[in-house]
């Protein structure tokens, strides 16, 4: 079949891969400039500088065999590694969050920066429409994106999908990404500092730059959902005087900036992946699973099998 996957973070993309590996043709579609989703990497030029800053999810852990198997092919590769100071049997991207997410990418036929906006039905088939499509017909969809966008696409030809995606809530998180001019007096991870639900000194992960200083800073669930419609620039002042707090004094700050994720984390789901054989549309993702980026890992992987099956 020709299957069109919206969405190129750890869910559709292991669902392309192994739907590739099944024969089908598969084409990925992306709003983003690259790949990452929750898995970002935000790569910084100010001043003359280049700082790095793995703004998204900080670390993954692996427990189920299937992600395990394809952790160690990742370590085999170098692009990832472990990292103790988060916790035993952390591990991270390396040099960045997303280098597994980027080598999954460059395997396949991936569209960036093109924003899927509609599905058509037409002739048994699909065609999508939105922002950077040509003439894009395909024999199934899969939507391997957040919860609350997975609705607004299956509303009108899935209803019942469309709803499981509407009893689903995720958490936001605002996040603040700092350069310091030299070392913070602290530990390399920091959590549940009032505001403050995590912050870690990024620049001591493995494989990244250790000549920059260069902090993650993300906030509560709570905090974030009270804050959630403030400017960026507002909540990374406000983040960073809570870290100040936390820590005591601050070097001289060389950069500084926030991010907004809207739907940071999702609640346990035991549904795994959905797919309605009649209508050929798919839905994967870590809101059917649980938060983690394994969860997003099995859920897609668990599309491809039915839609193989």
């Amino acid at each position: 079949m020709r299957i069109a996957i919206i969405g190129a973070g750890m869910a559709g993309l292991t669902c392309a891969t192994r739907l590739t590996e099944n024969g089908h043709e598969v084409t990925v579609f992306d709003k983003g400039r690259g790949p990452g989703g929750r898995m970002a990497t935000r790569r910084v030029e100010h001043e003359g500088e280049t700082f790095r800053f793995d703004h998204g999810a900080q670390y993954f852990t692996a427990r189920e065999m299937a992600f395990q198997t394809q952790v160690r092919a990742w370590e085999a590769d170098g692009i990832v590694a472990p990292w103790p100071a988060a916790k035993e049997g952390a591990w991270v991207g390396t040099p960045g969050m997303n280098a597994p997410i980027r080598a999954m990418a460059e395997a396949l036929n991936v569209q960036f920066a093109t924003r899927v906006s509609a599905l058509v039905r037409e002739r048994g088939g699909w065609r999508l429409e939105g922002e950077g499509l040509a003439d894009a017909s395909f024999d199934a969809v899969v939507v391997a994106v957040p919860a609350e966008q997975v609705a607004p696409l299956l509303a009108g030809h899935a209803p019942d999908l469309a709803e499981d995606a509407r009893d689903v809530t995720s958490e936001p998180c605002w996040t603040a990404m700092v350069a310091f001019e030299g070392r913070v007096d602290a530990p390399d991870t920091l959590t549940d500092e009032g505001a403050i639900g995590w912050a870690a000194r990024n620049s001591a992960k493995p494989g990244r730059d250790t000549d920059r200083e260069c902090w993650v800073i993300q906030a509560s669930p709570r905090w974030s959902r009270a804050q959630l419609e403030r400017e960026a620039e507002n909540v990374g002042e406000e983040l960073l005087a809570h870290f100040a707090r936390a820590v005591g004094d601050l070097p001289p700050v060389l950069f500084s900036t926030a991010h907004r994720w809207r739907y940071a984390k999702c609640e346990k789901n035991d549904a795994g992946a959905l797919w309605d054989a009649g209508l050929s549309i798919g839905v994967c993702g870590d809101w059917l699973s649980g938060p983690r980026i394994e969860n997003a890992f099995l859920s897609g992987l668990a599309l491809a099998r039915r839609i193989a099956g």
